[in-house]
């Protein structure tokens, strides 16, 4: 007899894309069955599939042979019957074995939480590079699980003329133009990569801050209020796989730039994440990561430790970060935040929707440019004049003066670009007071003087 608390029905039996998910929870697990699984609910949506029920089994982990338990098993197989059911999905990755063992049981199609993530992603990629990036992850997913899709390994390959055996076997040659896939795949991600590297080289004197985050966390409607950008914002997990960066104009008329990225999420597949290394890498060799968060969902405290898990493993941890609630709007207690106000007291609390926090949100990128960036005194001769223009853009000015020699301004900027306005004709001045400093201000080819405390 099936527990209440291990088996819940969906609302939608009889369809032909259900399927009945399942997962192992660790003893003394309290939620529901639709509770722990709620991500994989949202997945499976994602992917199109009705979800006529889940079921979980409390066991300390997996069975080795048959990740559930064989009485578990039996009881899942039956519920397929009665569901009519057409598939049935894990909430963790599968061995092949596994998988094998479940589909003989269940008599239909046993998908696992990565193949579930690689459909979605699949049917998200957009550009080039991103179909590309899925291809190669699926493939590589699917090398090792040959074995499980040929049943007829008698089946070989031959032909008139050959002596010396019945000939090759179909999945060795299978197994081959796999290897000869991936080669051909990787070469080409390749280079779209040394392109990439070679369009962010190309703007080195522009401060650039990454969207990071969990899926669905409103990264891109972010970018959109942001940037008026028109980046695809959906209600949706991984509605958006590819990289994408922005103009952001800040108060004060200063120009950054901002990059969107794909979502990160708990049990992402290794294969997606080596074959988007190189998407999530152009965005992390930002000088600022907004870590965004759903501050509105349960699940927000171990949204965050997902993410900063996936940053560990890109060797970003510890990149500069303002860590952003979002979703302001549908917190009713915004007493639950604390737990995530405990470890990030600097966090921001903002709405996309609403706009609230905005203005909180603006003023803590201000203070982390001011903390990496140099503040300096810089002239510009009226022979270069057309520095100003990039000055105000790329800069922040703090004050700015004009005399007989040039225009005498105090900025903060990154060394980078400091570098090229120096290139381009500015000089350094001597940092005093301003504006009782400025008729004894000493022109100098030097570096920048220290700020007086």
């Amino acid at each position: 007899m099936t527990k209440p608390s291990e088996f819940e029905h969906g609302q939608n039996a009889g369809h032909s894309t259900e399927a009945v998910l399942f997962g192992v929870v660790e003893h003394g697990e309290q939620r529901t069955a639709a509770e722990a699984l709620h991500e994989l609910q949202l997945l499976a949506a994602t992917a199109d599939y009705v979800v006529a029920g889940c079921m979980v089994q409390h066991r300390r982990h997996p069975d080795p042979h048959t990740y559930l338990g064989a009485g578990k098993l039996a009881e899942l197989a039956e519920v397929v019957k009665l569901a009519r059911s057409g598939a049935v999905i894990c909430d963790d990755s599968l061995t092949p074995n596994q998988a094998k063992k479940i589909e003989a049981a269940v008599g239909v199609p046993v998908l696992d939480r990565s193949e579930l993530i690689l459909q979605i992603f699949s049917m998200h990629a957009r550009t080039p590079q991103a179909r590309l990036q899925v291809e190669l992850a699926a493939l590589q997913y699917e090398m090792p699980r040959l074995r499980r899709k040929w049943t007829h390994l008698e089946r070989q390959r031959g032909g008139i003329g050959v002596r010396g055996g019945a000939g090759e076997k179909q999945i060795d040659v299978d197994r081959h133009m796999l290897r000869e896939r991936i080669s051909t795949v990787a070469r080409e991600i390749k280079r779209i990569e040394q392109h990439k590297v070679r369009e962010v080289a190309s703007r080195p004197d522009l401060f650039t801050v990454a969207l990071v985050g969990y899926t669905n966390a409103g990264k891109s409607s972010l970018m959109n209020r942001l940037c008026d950008a028109g980046v695809l914002a959906e209600n949706k997990l991984f509605s958006t796989l590819d990289t994408r960066t922005r103009p952001w104009r800040l108060p004060g008329g200063r120009t950054i730039l901002l990059t969107d990225t794909v979502g990160f999420i708990k049990k992402l597949p290794h294969e997606l994440v080596a074959s988007f290394h190189a998407t999530l890498e152009e965005a992390l060799a930002a000088d600022l990561l907004l870590v965004l968060v759903d501050g509105s969902s349960p699940e927000a405290a171990g949204q965050l430790a997902t993410v900063d898990e996936v940053l560990e493993s890109l060797g970003a941890a510890d990149l500069a970060r303002v860590t952003v609630l979002n979703k302001l709007d549908l917190v009713e207690d915004r007493s639950a935040l604390a737990e995530i106000w405990h470890k990030e007291p600097a966090a921001v609390a903002i709405s996309v929707h609403s706009g609230e926090g905005l203005d909180t949100l603006h003023a803590a990128i201000q203070q982390e440019l001011a903390e990496v960036e140099n503040r300096c005194a810089l002239m510009v001769p009226h022979t270069a004049g057309g520095l100003l223009a990039h000055i105000r853009a790329k800069a922040t000015v703090i004050s700015e003066f004009y005399t007989q020699e040039g225009c005498l301004l105090e900025v903060q900027a990154s060394p980078a670009l400091l570098g090229r306005l120096l290139s381009e004709g500015a000089r350094y001045a001597e940092l005093e007071d301003l504006p009782e400093g400025i008729k004894g201000i000493e022109i100098t080819d030097d570096e920048p003087p220290a700020r007086k405390s």
